[in-house]
């Protein structure tokens, strides 16, 4: 392979179009690019507004091998790659005068990219987070099962909503605005949500789904509020937006976890879900001046 065999684009339906077959020939593996690029597809500039991703994908004899995305000032998403392939992507990015805050991938891709950009720049780079990639194999209620009941999301659901998006962001140390003006634009809106209600119709939590693509389905985010925690509520509405996905024809159903967060990791597990790769988050640092 060689740094030129990666071809850029800033155009969602030409990468689909190369590099389409490519991600759905491993639904659940690349369950984020293909979340990011049916919400571009269908939303169109009102899911990001004015400075949309790049995409790439190293293409050689007609075959595509691996993609990513990135938004301008905002890290680096890629598939697997082989230590080669990780050289030869930051070789192209440094060529083309690319910048990278950070890079996201499967743990062994993470390690080879960081490594590569390191020799190629000088950065510094630290692990942010880990994160576990999970699928559902058999779905498992949980015992006892809360009392309540699942419902979906209405319109005039939509200020709790945006208050529990904002919640979890801070729990989880994503730093966006979400309220009625920025709500089109984040990571939150294009999700079909379901609160898990006591039987006096309070909601207790909160589960997103994303829509399905290529058969798979992302749960995200799992939420209930700080008070309301420890009494199976997250378990409950997680089951019940499993179950829907399921009954929706989906052949995978996955979520992403903190491996640092044994509460979360412990739940799904119970659940039926079971680890299918780790991903790792590398910020990258300039590297300083030379000393003297």
């Amino acid at each position: 392979m060689r740094p030129d065999d990666w071809h850029l684009t800033e155009d969602v339906d030409e990468f689909l179009a190369r590099a389409g077959d490519f991600l759905r020939s491993r639904p659940a593996l690349h369950t984020t690019p293909l979340s990011l690029t049916e919400k571009l597809r269908t939303l169109g500039p009102a899911a990001y507004g004015t400075q949309g991703p790049v995409f790439g994908r190293l293409e050689r004899d007609g075959e595509v091998h691996a993609t990513f995305h990135r938004f301008p000032s905002r890290g680096l998403s890629v598939t697997s790659l082989t230590p080669e392939q990780a050289d030869t992507l930051a070789a192209r990015l440094v060529a083309l005068g690319h910048s990278l805050p950070s890079v996201t991938a499967d743990r062994g891709t993470a390690i080879a990219f960081t490594e590569a950009w390191q020799r190629y720049t000088g950065a510094t780079s630290a692990l942010r987070v880990r994160l576990h990639l999970y699928r559902l194999a058999a779905l498992t209620p949980p015992e006892p099962f809360p009392e309540g009941r699942g419902r979906l999301a209405r319109r005039q659901d939509h200020e709790h909503l945006m208050r529990w998006c904002r919640e979890f962001a801070a729990d989880v140390g994503e730093t966006v605005t979400i309220d009625a003006a920025s709500w089109a634009g984040t990571r939150f809106a294009e999700k079909r949500y379901t609160f898990w209600e006591t039987p006096d119709g309070t909601p207790v939590s909160m589960a997103g789904v994303n829509p399905m693509v290529a058969g798979q389905v992302r749960v995200d985010p799992v939420y209930t509020p700080a008070h309301l925690r420890g009494r199976g509520y997250a378990g409950a509405v997680t089951v019940e937006v499993s179950r829907a996905a399921l009954a929706a024809g989906a052949k995978e159903v996955v979520l992403y976890t903190n491996a640092a967060n044994p509460t979360s990791n412990a739940l799904y597990r119970r659940l039926g879900y079971r680890p299918l790769t780790d991903f790792d988050v590398y910020d990258f640092a300039a590297a300083g001046p030379a000393a003297g």
